[in-house]
């Protein structure tokens, strides 16, 4: 069992014709259950910035209009990740056994990505190399 994972959140554009990343939030959890709850907390943040709800006061009326339907939902996406108790178990499956784990969403301007991994297999494998170099 690995007990330790870091976290990553990263949003991903274009500008200037390079892919630029934007980290958008980093954490050591210190559990698996830690470890998903803090992507489920990410993706709500996430989706609620990208989707707030139009009836909040602190925005002015007509600021926020609907979008045509054939543009990516990334809120809705990442809402429906967030509440899907089967594909957080497969996650835990993948991050329990050392194996990294990639949730990307997308729309026509950005990737978000949600990105955990096990600190202990990532210790394993920088000693993997030193293992297999020989010694003169």
């Amino acid at each position: 069992m690995h007990d330790e994972f870091l976290c990553h959140v990263t949003a991903y554009g274009v500008c200037g014709g390079r892919r630029i990343g934007v980290p958008l939030g980093t954490y050591r959890a210190p559990t698996l259950a830690l470890a998903l709850w803090w992507l489920r907390d990410r993706a709500s943040w996430m989706a609620e910035r990208l989707d707030p709800r139009p009836e909040a006061e602190h925005f002015p009326p007509s600021s926020l209009v609907p979008v045509a339907d054939t543009v990516p939902d990334v809120p809705a996406a990442l809402r429906d990740w967030c509440g899907d108790v089967v594909r957080q178990g497969l996650v835990a499956d993948e991050l329990a056994a050392g194996r990294l784990v990639r949730i990307a969403v997308s729309d026509e301007t950005t990737e978000y990505e949600l990105l955990a991994e096990s600190v202990d297999a990532l210790r394993m494998q920088r000693t993997l190399p030193a293992l297999v170099v020989p010694v003169a």
